[in-house]
């Protein structure tokens, strides 16, 4: 496929990658040359500007920070964006935003796919994104060889919007889960016990998970290089909380979590990966020991 994309950070660049492995034709813009230079290197055509970017293609992939992004990108593609042409964002926002870029692109002919995706970095490298995808039937199947290409787990979950209501979901499981992960590793410390350990014996339990698994072990390492930044789970949770607000759905537990999110933010952790929720915690608790 003759495949455009735009957001070419942490999650986007391999993303990217993984298409021009498969063998797509797949073109590329960037604000900074530094972002492009690895897919140029690998392959890649460079659009001189974005709304070029959408010029002859058969699908255009956007995964940028939060909707006034995606809609940006989106009127500019539309400018020369031929009907017919399928849109795709792969970014977290509102399902709201979604909805209404749908059917802002659907008077120019562009059929838009909400398509977000979790996993992290490590999925986005190893091609094994879980991606939750909203829209029409038509546009799913025609993005779908894309998206084969950089996850394991595609499920087309309805309509325009679906596919954020999914990821709101999962950043509700996700959020709640790496604070119950911090806490759990914080009590340990602070009653003097190894928390390796005791991470060890509750992945042979009904407490065993994937947060547990992965993001426990970095806690226990002290490893908080970015995967997944503490004010993205932040902006994530804000937007589950909004759109909950709007429907009048009590969701408490996510709003604590949303708070220590907001917490590490405002310690300057927000660049660390969300993980550094830990020393939130450690901090209410006085300190590590």
């Amino acid at each position: 496929m003759r495949i455009g994309f735009v957001g070419l950070g942490i999650m986007g660049r391999p993303m990217a990658l993984n298409l021009l492995r498969a063998g797509h034709a797949v073109t590329v813009w960037a604000r900074r040359p530094e972002s492009v230079a690895p897919l140029q290197a690998a392959g890649a055509a460079v659009a001189a500007s974005l709304p070029e970017l959408a010029t002859g293609q058969e699908l255009v992939i956007s995964m940028v920070a939060d909707a006034p992004d995606v809609a940006e990108v989106m009127r500019a593609l539309a400018r020369q964006a031929q009907p017919g042409l399928v849109a795709v964002d792969m970014s977290t926002i509102a399902p709201a935003a979604a909805r209404a870029i749908h059917a802002e692109l659907a008077e120019s002919g562009i059929d838009f796919v909400d398509a977000p995706v979790s996993g992290g970095e490590p999925g986005a490298i190893a091609g094994t994104l879980s991606i939750m995808a909203g829209g029409s039937e038509t546009a799913f199947a025609r993005a779908l060889p894309a998206f084969q290409c950089m996850g394991g787990n595609i499920v087309h979950v309805g309509g325009p919007g679906a596919g954020q209501v999914a990821k709101a979901a999962n950043q509700v499981v996700t959020g709640m889960g790496v604070v119950a992960v911090a806490e759990a590793v914080n009590f340990a410390q602070k009653n003097g016990v190894d928390a390796a350990k005791v991470r060890e014996a509750l992945l042979g339990g009904f407490a065993a998970s994937k947060i547990l698994e992965n993001h426990g072990q970095r806690m226990i390492e002290r490893n908080f290089k970015p995967g997944f930044k503490s004010w993205m789970h932040e902006k994530d949770l804000n937007i589950v909380l909004q759109t909950a607000h709007e429907l009048h759905v009590g969701l408490p537990g996510t709003a604590v979590a949303a708070q220590l999110f907001s917490a590490a933010v405002a310690q300057g952790l927000g660049e660390d990966d969300s993980v550094a929720v830990l020393r939130v915690l450690e901090q209410l608790a006085g300190g590590v020991q």
